[in-house]
């Protein structure tokens, strides 16, 4: 149980001995609210990458492909606990592939806002362009030493 101190009298947590408890049950609220999010985004994340109908508004038979993606994905997480993938290691490794993946995000970002084309004759200040190439470059150097170091 957590214990504090204060002028050497000790003082429990407001929820007194239902600290851990009420501790236990805001993780897993955590988790319960996290679940979904996920999931969706990345058939939220599909369906736009390959023009599907979408949303959770949708039938089922309406969007398919988005449902399918969606129950997939829930899958794969609940079987990543059955076969003893470590979550916080997982999350671990997904913000490496993240930070390793970003900066060539931002050079596509970096592209396509320059192309007067493509924006519609209002590509993005001067200034954003630098912002972008520097956080890009930035995210290069880190990438490089984290292998080299």
């Amino acid at each position: 149980m957590l214990r504090l101190f204060r002028r050497n009298q000790l003082v429990l947590p407001v929820a007194g001995a239902f600290a851990a408890t009420l501790y236990t049950l805001g993780i897993i609220g955590v988790g319960t609210l996290a679940i979904p999010t996920l999931t969706a985004s990345a058939a939220y994340a599909f369906a736009e990458t390959f023009k599907w109908m979408q949303g959770l508004n949708e039938s089922f038979r309406g969007a398919t492909c988005f449902y399918a993606v969606l129950l997939f994905s829930t899958l794969v997480g609940i079987a990543m606990n059955f076969v003893g993938v470590n979550p916080v290691r997982a999350l671990f490794w997904a913000a490496i592939v993240n930070g390793l993946l970003a900066p060539f995000l931002l050079i596509g970002i970096l592209i396509v806002a320059s192309d007067r084309e493509i924006m519609r004759g209002d590509p993005s200040s001067r200034l954003s362009r630098m912002v972008v190439a520097i956080t890009a470059l930035a995210m290069f150097g880190a990438a490089i030493g984290m292998f080299v170091l």
